[in-house]
């Protein structure tokens, strides 16, 4: 199995890519070159411009499962809506209206199950895709792009992660900003987070967020400090009086 590792961040604009793109090339360097890279962040993936040399293989579209009503089976019961946990359906009975929403669907098949009138087929729609490109280094780079307008960056890193190379020896993820969803899918089955961030107000407070989320899930972690010497010795206080691991 694959040695994993996140890099990540509470807030956009640290470096956290920057980080990433090098830990890769030193790795490559110096201890390991059976390694792949991993671009987590589906709605700006950038990755690839630190390479120039980078020519895309290939690339996949992800689908996902969407539910439709007919509506000459459909009796109005409303129970699929009852049944959604995200509303994604909307069912107004005296309109004879029946819709799925297909950016908040999460393709769960509750709306399946509530069907008694068997009105509830489902049909591919591409929520992004993925691409693999040749660095001519290590296992290449796998980026995923988000479909414009969709809101299923969760699951599209979710089939991003099926296509990482299993004979890695090593797989780095650059997580997306933030301390959303996408973020916790992205470091949820690493075996190491390094969290990038800045000694700045915003940086403190959104470490703050992600040391949060990273002790809920009980991963390991250490931080780099980017941009050190400016703004205050705050998050350095933060790091010592919770013994944290600082890496650089």
């Amino acid at each position: 199995m694959p040695f994993k590792i996140a890099i990540a961040s509470g807030k956009g604009g640290t470096g956290k890519t920057t980080v990433a793109v090098n830990l890769f090339h030193a790795i490559y360097q110096s201890v390991c070159k059976n390694i792949q890279l991993v671009d987590c962040d589906v709605e700006e993936p950038n990755d690839h411009i630190f390479f120039p040399d980078a020519i895309q293989q290939s690339e996949k579209q992800i689908i996902q499962l969407i539910p439709e009503i007919n509506k000459s089976q459909c009796n109005y019961c409303r129970k699929c809506a009852e049944y959604c946990e995200f509303n994604a359906i909307v069912i107004i009975p005296q309109a004879r209206f029946a819709e799925v929403n297909t950016s908040l669907c999460h393709s769960c098949g509750a709306c399946l199950a509530a069907c008694n009138q068997n009105a509830i087929t489902e049909t591919n729609y591409s929520i992004g895709k993925t691409g693999i490109f040749d660095l001519k280094k290590g296992k290449g780079l796998l980026e995923g792009n988000l479909k414009i307008g969709s809101a299923m960056q969760t699951a599209l890193i979710r089939g991003l992660k099926k296509q990482v190379f299993p004979d890695s020896e090593i797989i780095l993820y650059d997580a997306p900003p933030g301390t959303s969803c996408p973020v916790v899918e992205s470091v949820i089955d690493a075996d190491f987070v390094i969290l990038v961030t800045e000694p700045t107000p915003f940086g403190l407070h959104d470490l703050k967020l992600m040391l949060e989320i990273l002790e809920e899930i009980k991963k390991p972690f250490g931080i780099v400090i980017n941009k050190a010497g400016l703004g205050s010795n705050d998050i350095y206080d933060l790091i010592k009086t919770k013994n944290l691991e600082l890496m650089g």
